[in-house]
Order: structure tokens, then C-alpha cells, then sequence
């Protein structure tokens, strides 16, 4: 048997994670580990699996494979700023997004943020920016929030400085954007787009 790590954009959910584990199943591979964001671990006879297949299978999902050492580096960042804006319970708030993800990707807050710009042509706070404005909208649809709890629950210091960058990123108030039920949610593997 053989082992080989592949690593995977544009896997932003447990449903691309399902997808990705459907999609070696399917290529005759099996998960040496549990399937995770951006990464996946695949024990295989060799012969029976063909990387091509999964690749393509990969492709019809909207997945890539990414080949290049700097290319991996980059959708370990996007998964880790995903994982601190959508999975971290407030983490945000309560630790600095920089040591949140240098810990994470095990590279200086500085190289990582350097390398994301250089390979994405945006700034890595940029990106969190975008992610946390997402974030909001999402909850903004559900209405179960004030604006506070959600400035509070996305690590914002008051709502003002939430409706501000809110406004910077979408271009309405939050008051519009709720009364007009605009509904411009992105897929967050678009955000950079």
C-alpha cells in the first residue's frame, strides 16, 4: 500500500470534505486520515488509484489539486482564516488574528502574510476582512442577533467600527442591507474573485 498527501483548494465546508472523501472512495483510494480543510491523506494499492481520476473527479466538485509547495502554504492560510472567522467560537476577539494564524500554518506572521499577498494579489487582512464580513450577513439573515452581539461575536471593538467596515465592503449600511433583504452572500472560495 501506498500513502500520498494531496492538498486541495477551494475546500471551505464538512460538505467539501464529504465531497473530497466521496471523490477518493470513488478513484479505488481510501482516507489514510480524516479528510480536512484544504488537505487529504490518501492510502491506495498502487495501480488502482490514478491521481488523473481524482483530479478530475476533484474538478467536477469545483475542486483543484495544488501543486506547488508556496500554492499549499497559501490554502493552509485561507483554511485557518476560515477556520478563526467561522469555527473558533470568538477566538478572534480574544487572541490576535496574526498569532491565531502563524500557530496554525507554523510559518511567521510575516512570511505567511507576505506569501498570501504575493500569490493572491491581496492582503491577508483583507481576506479576514472579507471572510468576517460574510460571516455577518450570514448571521444577519438569520435575525436571531442585535448588531452588538454579532459586532461582539466577530471580534469587532463596537458596532461602529462593524458598520463602517460593512458598509466599506458592500456598500450599504447594515440598516439597508437588512430592510431591502438584499441577499449578495459570495461562496467564500469566490471571496477573492
Amino acid at each position: 500500500m501506498a500513502v500520498q498527501t494531496f492538498y486541495i483548494r477551494n475546500m471551505v465546508s464538512s460538505r467539501c470534505i464529504r465531497s473530497v472523501a466521496d471523490a477518493i472512495k470513488n478513484c479505488g483510494g481510501q482516507e489514510e486520515e480524516k479528510t480536512t480543510l484544504g488537505k487529504a491523506v490518501i492510502l491506495f494499492e498502487p495501480g488502482t488509484f490514478k491521481k488523473e481520476e481524482f483530479a478530475r473527479a476533484l474538478r467536477e466538485e469545483g475542486f483543484e489539486l495544488i501543486e506547488s509547495k508556496e500554492d499549499q502554504a497559501v490554502e493552509l492560510i485561507k483554511v485557518a482564516a476560515i477556520e478563526l472567522v467561522y469555527h473558533a467560537n470568538n477566538a478572534n476577539s480574544l487572541i490576535r488574528n496574526s498569532d491565531y494564524l502563524s500557530e496554525k500554518v507554523g510559518i511567521p506572521y510575516v512570511s505567511l502574510s507576505k506569501l498570501f499577498s504575493e500569490r493572491t494579489g491581496h492582503t491577508l487582512e483583507k481576506y479576514i476582512i472579507l471572510l468576517k464580513i460574510e460571516k455577518v450577513k450570514e448571521l444577519l439573515s438569520y435575525n436571531e442577533y442585535t448588531l452588538s452581539e454579532i459586532a461582539y461575536m466577530m471580534g469587532y471593538s463596537s458596532v461602529q467600527y462593524l458598520s463602517n467596515q460593512f458598509r466599506q465592503i458592500t456598500g450599504y449600511t447594515v440598516s439597508e442591507y437588512k430592510s431591502k433583504g438584499i441577499n449578495d452572500r459570495r461562496p467564500l472560495e469566490k471571496l477573492l474573485e
